[in-house]
């Protein structure tokens, strides 16, 4: 069939239409993370093996009411392996956080003496936390950027350092994602 006479916008459509047409967020992380359906993949995905990923994370949004659109990328991990079949016992994941995204794991509370505003992340890192991953806090930017256990989302961990969880993680068959 010859394109060359269709409009753009159709030749986009004509282009696109073994991809889903709108975004998707859940099942695992309901709220965040949507994820474009793409129909029958030329690459694969192994739904047999198990997934374990460590996402390393340390640049925070500019805005203090931003979401951080790194930690709303770890939702998407899972959101589109289980849209795709993957069962949730096989994602293992973790997120160690640093640098700037550090303060994105504080309390509403501290966030706001901060900030002036409450957390805009808090709920993303619960439902992060409440589907079964390990979110660790670099100890050293804990102490640099003054963020004290006491100040950070129930559940979250600090480790000596970001980069001693990584090596540990990795040392265990995690996959490092940097963002």
């Amino acid at each position: 069939m010859n394109f060359h006479h269709l409009p753009l916008f159709l030749l986009v459509f004509v282009t696109f239409s073994g991809i889903s047409q709108t975004t998707k967020a859940g099942p695992i992380i309901g709220d965040y993370g949507a994820v474009w359906e793409i129909e029958d993949p030329d690459f694969k995905t192994d739904k047999s093996k198990e997934f374990k990923v460590v996402f390393d994370v340390k640049v925070g949004p500019e805005s203090d009411t931003e979401i951080n659109r790194n930690l709303n990328t770890v939702a998407r991990f899972l959101n589109m392996h289980a849209q795709s079949g993957v069962p949730a016992s096989q994602l293992k994941v973790a997120l160690i956080v640093h640098g700037t995204a550090a303060r994105n794991l504080l309390k509403d509370v501290a966030y706001k003496d901060r900030y002036k505003v409450a957390n805009p992340n808090r709920k993303l890192v619960e439902d992060l936390l409440e589907a079964g991953v390990e979110v660790i806090m670099c100890g050293q930017s804990s102490k640099t950027r003054e963020l004290p256990k006491e100040e950070l989302i129930p559940g979250v961990k600090i480790a000596l350092s970001a980069m001693t969880a990584n090596i540990q993680l990795q040392n265990q068959g995690y996959r490092p994602i940097n963002l």
